[in-house]
């Protein structure tokens, strides 16, 4: 099958980005996705239909996470039973009396995405179910939850040394780089631009109270009511049956901190079962995965015992909440598993080995070696969905163009464009795991938080390649970030006043 003339090649490309493109076109996120992995199918197999078929099932055989399926389905049950408890009512109530505007909303919302910075889909799944009734009560579309959710999860837990992106990048670290994969984890931080200005970005755009292009328009109609504007035929009765109205704070509270310290605690087990002397290196050598699995299972045990025996709900309920929470995460999980395969589709098609093969080619560009990586990162996490494959593929290239250390700063700076580029380019992907998480814990349309998500992250990745040609020519991390913040704050307040006169009305 591999001996296809199709495999190593830019047609490689072809399969993800026609689905893409496919998806902005008709609106309708299944069938793209589903004629790009035909198509991808047919490249693989040199357009032999029967070949096609049989080598798709091997590819979405080998190409499916099973446990993050399960972590998906446990956490949709866990956030069916605190809608169910009346927890989910009782705190968006309890926030309604201590957060008294929009803005409060959204600056809580942002906190908590920062304070969940272990790993990104326990963050997507989590800081939308405890905050949507407290943005739909001040009326945040869900788009733009979506947005506040998305901009909080990757971009933190990149630049956060305990969570299991930190022990991903740390792993893709070669031996003989001239230095340890922690080191360079934690010198890429300030370096990290997309992370550090997409924070910096949702905070201003907050403080600042104003929105552009389509989340503008989202926000317009969430203010008249519709949290929606499309798409949100899927979650109209998504939590709202056989809701309880007296519940508890706590009955949310307690399993969200649950599920906090048994995650936590999970990694660091599973890090020291790996070999691990201390809390940092279990961190880095963790099973993320297995610990959100046990993490969710603990607190689906404590909700049972938290519930059960005050009556808050029956036996019979909190068992058919599992078929609930199955059904809401339906959406995610069909889209997850049809992402997971076109990117099978597109590692079998060789897509790595080509875009290894340009990055090679313009190794020697020097000052504009961190632009180039950068560009190269987001285009090669926006075909495939994936950073964490992004990283796999472009930090050891990068490390092996400086032999055991040679010019370790540009290194430093170069490794920092891929991991930025690698998250932006997720960000703006449709075919993203953390994406389709992000829409699922907003139950927001996923095109919809896809479409405004991208025109926020177009403005933040153009500054970072200003960024990036500025951090390979001085080589000066303050200098770098500082310049570059003050470029997001000018060019937001030119947005905002561009904004207010179009639409004159919504100026304050």
């Amino acid at each position: 099958m591999d001996g296809s003339m199709f495999v190593g090649t830019w047609w490689s490309l072809v399969p993800p980005l026609l689905a893409i493109l496919l998806a902005f076109i008709t609106k309708e996120v299944y069938s793209s996705l589903f004629i790009g992995i035909s198509v991808g199918a047919l490249l693989y197999t040199g357009f032999h239909p029967w070949n096609a078929i049989t080598s798709l099932f091997e590819i979405m055989e080998s190409s499916m996470n099973l446990n993050i399926l399960i972590f998906d389905v446990m956490l949709g049950m866990i956030i069916v039973l605190m809608a169910k408890s009346g927890g989910s009512a009782a705190y968006g109530n309890w926030a309604g009396k201590k957060i008294k505007s929009k803005k409060q909303a959204s600056l809580a919302t942002m906190g908590l995405g920062i304070l969940i910075f272990v790993d990104d889909y326990f963050n997507c799944l989590t800081v939308g179910s405890v905050m949507r009734p407290v943005t739909d009560r001040y009326k945040v579309s869900r788009a733009k939850l979506a947005y506040l959710i998305d901009a909080t999860a990757a971009p933190v837990c990149i630049i956060a040394p305990i969570s299991s992106w930190a022990a991903a990048v740390n792993s893709y670290v070669p031996e003989d780089a001239g230095i340890t994969g922690f080191q360079l984890f934690m010198r890429t931080i300030p370096y990290n631009l997309y992370a550090l200005l997409t924070l910096a970005m949702v905070f201003l755009v907050i403080v600042m109270n104003f929105d552009f292009g389509q989340m503008k328009i989202h926000e317009m109609n969430a203010a008249k009511g519709d949290l929606f504007t499309s798409g949100g035929e899927e979650f109209e009765h998504a939590e709202d049956d056989d809701m309880r109205k007296d519940g508890k704070v706590r009955d949310l509270a307690l399993p969200v901190l649950v599920l906090i310290v048994s995650s936590v605690s999970a990694m660091i087990y599973t890090g020291y079962l790996d070999g691990a002397t201390n809390v940092i290196d279990a961190f880095a050598g963790c099973n993320a995965e297995v610990s959100l699995i046990f993490s969710t299972f603990v607190t689906v045990i404590f909700m049972l015992f938290l519930y059960l025996p005050r009556k808050v709900i029956t036996f019979k309920e909190f068992m058919g909440c599992f078929v609930e929470g199955f059904r809401l995460m339906i959406p995610a999980i069909s889209i997850l598993i049809f992402a997971w395969t076109l990117k099978g589709i597109g590692d079998a098609l060789g897509i790595a080995a080509f875009v290894g093969g340009l990055v090679d080619a313009n190794a020697s560009a020097n000052v504009v070696l961190p632009v180039i990586m950068f560009v190269i990162a987001i285009f090669l996490a926006f075909s495939t969905g994936t950073s964490w494959g992004t990283f796999a593929i472009l930090v050891p290239i990068v490390t092996a163009m400086f032999n055991h250390g040679e010019g370790l700063e540009m290194m430093i700076i170069s490794v920092s464009a891929v991991l930025a580029g690698a998250v932006c380019g997720d960000h703006v992907s449709p075919i993203s795991d953390t994406t389709v998480m992000s829409s699922a814990g907003a139950q927001s349309n996923h095109l919809n938080h896809v479409s405004t998500q991208m025109q926020y992250a177009a403005v933040v990745a153009i500054i970072c390649i200003i960024g990036y040609l500025i951090a390979g020519i001085t080589k000066i991390w303050w200098l770098t970030l500082g310049i570059s913040l003050a470029i997001l704050v000018v060019t937001l307040m030119v947005i905002k006043r561009i904004s207010e006169k179009k639409y004159p009305s919504e100026a304050e």
